[in-house]
């Protein structure tokens, strides 16, 4: 796709989801779902094959070593089904937190009953193999290591390999949760161990909401048998019953199945993960590079930022008000994404979903306008909150 060739914005008028997901997604994405399935179906039951083997393509498992296990619901629903499945009850896990994300994941097991600890390195930046290491070699009973691909509500990308790698040679197991980074960021089985990963459909493949997917060790799935606290979030009985018969074990999402195969499709005529991943990053760096050059300042540093999503210091000066703002992106068709850090007030504009790099140019010049229509004459952060930033970061 060259660099001036717009995506169509989308129909019916509606905005540009600068969000983390869902998002905006292609035309042919939303007229896949005109159509009705019937779940026991041998057309839908092939469908779901195929979705599942295309996912488990793009996770690289070459072997047949892994299985991709669907789950209706969002992409939490997904997550605590593999936490609750994979762990065991007296498994010990430990949770790899820098915001929100890695906070649910460690939420999720206290409502599990499972026992874990967490190394919470705040807002700003990744957890690294070396405090991994230690944390492991002081604690022999954790089993599992839990972590947040892409940390969303800071836009960081955390180092998984290097994560990976501590993990292994210490004998314990990695579960990774990047649901905002399959698809586009590679995390393939080959070269990134793992007993699991987790992601959903409206993420990176640009898919709708409806149902999220394991992408798990047969071997651990064997081991899993009566481990879960659910019904409906077994994943060993999902996967059994879907192995036995082609089927769900209970309705699942038909039209939104339906819409992701065609994402899939999409994906795969992009290039792939490369294809999807460049053009994401190519978002990235059109947008911050504009929104620097209004004044706004990026919470992270260049080393840690992520195709998927970036979070922005709200202006110190006092006329910048963000529902204002957020109104006035609206208004021009961009709908962004509010702040979610514990320390200072800021805001998040995704880079994800049908949109190029001219849609990001409109972004930018869409929150020019909005400042001037405010009076921000600054947009630079407060100083405590790059005082903030530096001190952690030191």
């Amino acid at each position: 796709m060259s660099e001036t060739e717009t995506f169509p914005r989308p129909r019916l008028g509606e905005p540009f989801l600068l969000t983390p997901g869902p998002l905006t997604t292609a035309y042919e994405v939303k007229e896949a779902m005109l159509c009705d399935w019937g779940s026991w179906d041998g057309d839908f039951r092939a469908m779901t094959a195929e979705v599942n083997r295309r996912l488990l393509a793009m996770a690289g498992d070459s072997t047949g070593e892994f299985a991709c296990v669907p789950m209706q619901g969002s992409g939490s629903f997904a997550v605590e089904a593999m936490l609750g499945t994979l762990v065991p009850k007296d498994g010990k896990v430990l949770v790899l937190a820098n915001g929100a994300y890695g906070q649910r994941a460690a939420q999720t097991l206290r409502y599990l009953g499972r026992d874990h600890v967490v190394i919470d390195k705040g807002d700003y930046l990744p957890p690294l193999g070396t405090e991994v290491a230690a944390a492991l070699d002081a604690d022999p009973a954790i089993s599992h290591v839990m972590a947040i691909h892409c940390e969303t509500s800071s836009g960081i990308l955390n180092p998984v390999e290097e994560i990976s790698q501590e993990v292994y040679a210490r004998g314990r197991k990695l579960l990774v949760d990047s649901m905002s980074a399959f698809g586009a960021i590679p995390i393939e089985t080959g070269r990134i161990r793992y007993e699991a990963i987790v992601a959903s459909a409206n993420k990176c493949i640009e898919g709708v909401p409806g149902f999220g997917f394991v992408i798990a060790r047969k071997s651990e799935l064997h081991a899993s048998q009566g481990n879960s606290h659910s019904l409906a979030l077994d994943l060993h009985a999902q996967w059994q019953y879907m192995e036995q018969t082609g089927q769900w074990r209970y309705t699942p999402p038909t039209h939104v199945v339906a819409a992701f195969l065609k994402a899939l499709e999409i994906h795969e005529a992009e290039g792939g993960v490369a294809g999807r991943g460049a053009r994401y990053t190519a978002n990235r760096d059109v947008m911050v590079g504009g929104m620097r050059a209004l004044g706004f300042e990026a919470l992270l540093s260049d080393k840690w930022l992520s195709p998927i999503i970036v979070t922005f210091f709200s202006p110190a000066d006092p006329a910048f008000e963000f529902a204002r703002f957020y109104d006035l992106m609206k208004a021009e068709g961009f709908v962004i994404y509010p702040g979610k850090l514990t320390v200072v007030d800021s805001f998040r504009i995704g880079c994800i979903g049908r949109m190029d790099t001219a849609v990001m140019r409109g972004v930018v010049d869409a929150a020019g306008r909005a400042l001037s229509a405010m009076g921000v004459t600054d947009a630079s952060p407060p100083a405590r909150a790059l005082e903030e930033r530096a001190k952690l970061a030191a």
